[in-house]
Formats: structure tokens, sequence, C-alpha cells
């Protein structure tokens, strides 16, 4: 088994179908284990307001790079490159399937590739972030929906978010002094200031980025999964790794 791929805007579900993906590698027989490729969930003390995968869903399936750095520290796509490709080596070689999920575009490339981080002129920019190599076989499946369906689900995930405790995490990192990456994390300054329809706005804002960046990743799998399960949106993505079943 190569490695997966999957990339979506925020909202639009990526854990869930990671998850429902995983538990159909299972049956047959294979061994899957979530590597993120979000550059906010690396933060330790902020998984509520970043979305991480909480307890319960990696006993469903394991996920490797979020929680680790602590909010005090600054962290950039040159120190996560190494570990994720690490990461995916490890799992390959120990014969376990990685999964590669996330939003972030650019952790996504330094994830799959050898990313450069020379700053490219911008009019060579898109080549030098989505060239087709990647360091293993990849299969990339990308997520998308109803923009409206899609907005819905934004502002219903900003909610479960704050009822979750994220307000609570923000103040502990601001009372720690959090690092100026630490702070990009989506809704950080919102929460603060009490703002839960800015965070709503500026996710919404966040997701139409994201779509951007997805237009611009070569071999791209489309998925759109308006009217889909999770287990729906799996099953396609299981036919698109294996097309005989």
């Amino acid at each position: 088994m190569s490695a997966i791929a999957i990339f979506g805007p925020t909202g639009v579900g990526k854990t869930g179908v990671a998850i429902a993906l995983a538990e159909l590698l299972r049956e047959r027989g294979e061994n899957p284990v979530a590597i993120s490729c979000d550059a906010l969930q690396v933060y330790e003390g902020l998984e509520v307001l970043t979305g991480a995968a909480g307890a319960a869903e990696q006993e469903r399936l394991e996920h490797r790079l979020i929680g680790f750095v602590p909010v005090t520290r600054s962290f950039n796509v040159g120190e996560y490159m190494p570990l994720a490709h690490a990461e995916v080596d490890r799992a390959l070689e120990r014969g376990r399937t990685p999964i590669v999920v996330g939003g972030t575009g650019l952790y996504l490339r330094a994830a799959l590739a050898e990313l450069s981080l020379v700053k490219a002129p911008p009019e060579a920019e898109d080549s030098e972030l989505w060239s087709p190599a990647t360091r293993h076989p990849t299969t990339i499946f990308g997520l998308d929906m109803d923009r409206a369906r899609l907005y819905e689900r934004i502002d219903a995930r900003t909610e479960a978010i704050v009822a979750g405790g994220a307000t609570d995490e923000v103040r502990r990192a601001e009372a720690l002094g959090p690092s100026h990456t630490a702070r990009k994390a989506l809704g950080f300054d919102d929460l603060l200031a009490g703002d839960v329809e800015a965070m709503k706005k500026r996710s919404r804002n966040y997701a139409r980025r994201q779509l951007t960046w997805q237009r611009k990743i070569p071999n791209l799998h489309p998925i759109d999964r308006t009217d889909l399960s999770d287990t729906a949106v799996a099953h396609r993505m299981l036919m698109g790794l294996f097309p005989s079943i």
C-alpha cells in the first residue's frame, strides 16, 4: 500500500472521513495511521480550538504530529517537514498505511515531497509548491461540498468548538505567553475578545483560501461530499485506491 492524503477546507469533515477510511482499510487487512498536516494542530493545549482529533477519535485511528509543540514555542514548516517525512517513512517500513490528513496546503506538500524552503519568485511559486513529484506513491483526495452547506457546517463547528472549551484554552495559552505562530490559530484572538461571530466569518474566509489551494494540487481526486456520509466518502476513496473492488 502506498500513502494516502486527504485535504479539504475547514469544516468539511476530514477527520471523520479519515477514520471511516481507516475502518474500511482494516477490513482489508491494512494497518492505517493518520499523520496530521495542520500547521496549528501541532500545539499542545489548543486541541479543541484547532479541531484536533480527540481521545475517542484517536482510539479509532491513531493520529501523529498533533499536540506536541508547547504553545509558547514558534514552529514552522521547516521543522515540520523532517518530522512528517519520518512518520510517513516509519509507517511504510512497518507495513502500515499512512493517511496524511489536514487543511494546511503547505504542510501537506511538505509531508509528501522534498519541499525547497528557499523562497521562489512569485511566478514560480505554484509549480514549486505543487509539482507532481512525491517521495512515495500517493493518492490525494480533495473534499469539497456545496458552499452554503459548508458554511453551515463551519458555523456549527465553531459553536461546538466554543461549547467544548476553546475559550478556556486560549485564555490559558494567553496566560503562558503564546508564540506568534500559535496565536495564528483560527479564532484565537476572536475568542479572547468574546466574538464568536468574527470567528465564524474568519473560518469561512479561510475555507475559501483552502479551496483555492486545493485547486492547485496536481493529480488530485476530487470528491463532492455534499450529500455523503463519512462512510460513503470512504467507500468512494476505497474504489479509487482499489478500482477492481
